[in-house]
């Protein structure tokens, strides 16, 4: 009788410990929950020519195109914070020719929404957007006076308002009544032109600065984006981003465009080939035209990018 009431203590006692130890494993569980889905994605698009004894003639070529998004975005149950930081530079030598910039582009993007309850795709949003570039551009072939750098200009979007997003499909939808948009122009040289909207400096009869120009420019106004990311074909992702912007009080009515559309073509893990287009319209941005030998400033023009690449590309 004794053995059997040892036997019974021993499996009881073994039995504690292995529910203690079971009960330990579950409550780990928990502290492997993220909120939190991170994108990390590099490229680089290479495109060559080259020409030997080539009878109809041409000019060697190489055009490099880096690129890199992050994205950190943090969902739970009525919380919703996207964030994106979009980076390219892309340059262009060709035989007989300087090296030239072809892409250049810094934005980052953040957009809180919360809703009443997880049913409902309609969120209370508010949005940052800021966008500039690396380096300096050039009107080619003149190197010497640069048209844009770095903040010159810059561009940001701080405003609140209401956001539809239907995740299933790819669908983002953002409406604004209340944003701001602040240009900034810290090159003074192109401060004293006016570029991009600014004010220009005050000069005397004989030409002479007596006030420097603005380095900033502030609007308010309406915003409205739209942004669509899905398949559409096996191996196919389109990439819609529209941004259209109305001030409240310089010409009410008056929209400045920015849509980029682009599609992400899968060859393979590590091959991606891509195509798009960019169009953008601001009335602020003056466009120039050489008349007889002479550029001269004209009115705001639609502005026109259209890109095609096959490079590597690594997601992490």
């Amino acid at each position: 009788m004794k053995i059997k009431a040892y036997i019974v203590a021993l499996l009881f006692i073994v039995f504690t410990q292995v529910s203690k130890a079971q009960v330990l494993i579950t409550t780990t569980l928990p502290d492997s929950i993220t909120y939190w889905e991170r994108t990390n994605a590099l490229g680089l698009d290479v495109n060559q020519i080259s020409f030997v004894n080539w009878n109809v003639g041409g000019n060697n070529s190489v055009s490099i195109l880096g690129k890199a998004r992050f994205a950190r975005n943090y969902h739970r149950k009525n919380v919703n914070w996207d964030n994106e930081l979009i980076l390219k530079y892309g340059l262009n030598s060709q035989e007989g020719q300087e090296t030239r910039k072809t892409d250049d582009q810094i934005q980052l993007n953040s957009t809180f929404g919360y809703r009443r309850d997880t049913v409902s795709n309609w969120y209370y949003s508010a949005k940052f957007n800021f966008q500039t570039q690396f380096a300096n551009g050039y009107q080619y072939p003149n190197t010497t006076d640069e048209i844009s750098g770095p903040f010159s200009p810059a561009y940001i979007f701080l405003g609140v308002g209401s956001e539809y997003i239907r995740k299933d499909i790819g669908l983002n939808a953002y409406f604004s009544p209340l944003t701001n948009k602040t240009t900034l122009v810290l090159n003074q040289t192109l401060a004293d032109k006016g570029a991009f909207g600014v004010d220009a400096a005050k000069k005397d009869a004989e030409g002479n600065i007596i006030e420097h120009g603005k380095k900033s420019r502030t609007e308010v106004g309406i915003l409205l984006t739209n942004n669509i990311k899905r398949p559409i074909f096996k191996n196919i992702i389109l990439d819609h981003r529209l941004t259209l912007y109305t001030d409240y009080i310089n010409n009410f009515g008056n929209v400045d465009v920015n849509w980029q559309l682009q599609l992400d073509m899968t060859v393979n893990e590590y091959v991606k080939a891509n195509i798009g287009t960019h169009i953008i319209y601001d009335d602020d941005v003056k466009a120039t035209e050489e008349v007889a030998g002479t550029v001269v400033q004209v009115g705001p023009k639609i502005q026109l990018k259209q890109m095609l690449g096959v490079g590597l590309s690594y997601t992490f």
